[in-house]
């Protein structure tokens, strides 16, 4: 069906400003497959003399055939008129003025078409820096220069509500066909003004399968560096997107080709370098874990830091030991300065931060494996995540003492052993001198229970893909909806 349409278009394709009209007979976008709210949307700011597009992934996914995750739109009324409009809809963010229209769960992203930074009236409509990175951009204008703005031309797709047809600009039908990703504009410009693009890039190749043009790839390596001016919070939710979507073991080889892998774990990057296993360790990891998306489970961003640093984590308590610090004490020092390097290139939230070390924590434990620790491992919130992560460290190469088989053997032998609580001592005032004279002169101290510490850690991810706190599909896992992404 694509390349039927194409060859009806091409004369025009290299003019930016021009739209290709797409007939409905002409594409296979049908109603039935777009969200219904956002057809709500759509007929809403049509009945108020507005508008109204489905733009951007949503069109792209759905002319390959795809499920798209989220349905934007793109309207010539301003934030403010869409918010009157829509009294179930709020106002958000300052860089890239935007209206989340809200129907229970389900959130419309609706964003006032961009015009040219020529247009803008002063600093609170367009700001760049001194590297040429967009710090605001709310300035207004057309179809045709939202077009020449939005970053890929296979973004630069307009579904049209009244009569059922796509604008296509900038050649993005002819790329699509391709499977060619393309920038709109010169390349080096484009990533100065939001480096984030070249993650984007990255991770739009390794999700449609397509191949990245020479002239929008050629200066990805000279730039990765800009990468260390976006803030650490928002490198994070790009993390997630990039290695939690099913495509995670090819982005890792792209992100590396293109040196951008060493500006988001640097540390990550020189272990793996310098250490054949711990790069194995990493490649096995992200198998599994596309393995996982393919399956329909859950994946957490817990188990995904806490493999990429394993192999810092190694080698920061390896020095400590060296320097006379005890192994344990050594393995707890080490997490944290760890952790504290990599949150300055993408910060990890305190939520993700103790199932790591408690993952990490839990491995000395699960090798270990002492008959009265048995009942309180298994009955661990991080116990599954703990216990994958010894399968993947024996898949590895590592001798555990077969520790991943004596565990996975006694789960089948005690199947509802996962299910159940270890039993604590009940403390009162009438029986804790009891307790203390009985156990001798070793202090007996409440502390946080399991319960509490999965409590800490059940609150979920807001990011761009279902995320969960739990590694498996068991009682303990919590998971919410993941928050509308900006324009894609």
């Amino acid at each position: 069906m694509l390349k039927r349409f194409i060859s009806k278009f091409k004369k025009n394709s290299a003019d930016p400003h021009q739209a290709e009209i797409i007939a409905r007979q002409d594409h296979d976008i049908s109603r039935d497959n777009i969200s219904e709210n956002a057809l709500k949307v759509l007929y809403r700011l049509k009945k108020a003399n507005y508008e109204g597009y489905l733009v951007g992934g949503g069109v792209r996914d759905l002319l390959l055939g795809q499920s798209p995750k989220d349905f934007d739109i793109v309207t010539d009324a301003t934030p403010e008129e869409v918010h009157a409009l829509f009294r179930n809809s709020r106002l958000i963010g300052r860089r890239f003025r935007l209206v989340h229209v809200v129907y229970g769960r389900d959130v419309i992203e609706v964003a006032t078409m961009r015009g040219h930074h020529d247009n803008a009236k002063g600093k609170h409509q367009s700001k760049k820096s001194d590297s040429g990175m967009l710090l605001r951009d709310n300035v207004y204008g057309t179809i045709d220069e939202d077009a020449i703005r939005r970053d890929f031309t296979i973004n630069a797709l307009y579904y049209e509500i009244s009569d059922f047809s796509v604008h296509s600009y900038a050649g993005g039908m002819q790329d699509l066909n391709k499977r060619r990703l393309r920038l709109i504009g010169d390349p080096a410009t484009r990533y100065r003004e939001d480096p984030v693009r070249m993650l984007r890039a990255i991770r739009f190749a390794a999700k449609l399968d397509f191949t990245i043009e020479a002239k929008t790839a050629a200066p990805i390596r000279e730039l990765a560096p800009l990468l260390l001016d976006i803030p650490a919070a928002r490198l994070f939710e790009e993390v997630l997107k990039l290695f939690m979507a099913g495509y995670a073991q090819k982005t890792f080889a792209l992100l590396e080709k293109y040196h951008l892998f060493e500006q988001l774990f640097p540390h990550t990057q020189q272990c793996i370098n310098e250490n054949a296993h711990y790069r194995k360790l990493v490649d096995l990891a992200l198998i599994n874990s596309d393995k996982r998306v393919a399956q329909g489970k859950s994946l957490t961003p817990a188990f995904l830091y806490s493999v990429f640093l394993w192999p810092c984590l190694l080698e920061t308590a390896r020095i400590l030991r060296e320097q006379g610090v005890p192994d344990v004490p050594a393995m707890h020092q080490a997490a944290t300065e760890v952790i504290s390097n990599q949150q300055t290139h993408t910060s990890i939230p305190k939520r993700f931060t103790i199932p790591m070390k408690e993952i990490w924590d839990l491995q000395r434990r699960l090798e270990r494996r002492q008959p009265r620790q048995i009942d309180s491992i298994i009955g661990h919130s991080r116990f599954r995540a703990a216990y994958d992560f010894v399968l993947l460290r024996e898949q590895n190469g590592e001798k555990l003492d077969n520790a991943g088989d004596w565990w996975t053997k006694y789960q089948e032998q005690n199947p509802d052993a996962l299910y159940q609580k270890p039993e604590r001592p009940r403390y009162n005032s009438r029986n804790r001198s009891r307790n203390r004279r009985d156990d001798g002169p070793h202090r007996i101290s409440k502390g946080r229970s399991d319960q509490g510490n999965r409590d800490q850690g059940s609150r979920d991810h807001d990011g761009p893909h279902r995320v969960s706190n739990s590694h498996d599909d068991g009682p303990h896992r919590v998971s919410k909806r993941p928050r509308k992404p900006s324009r894609d």
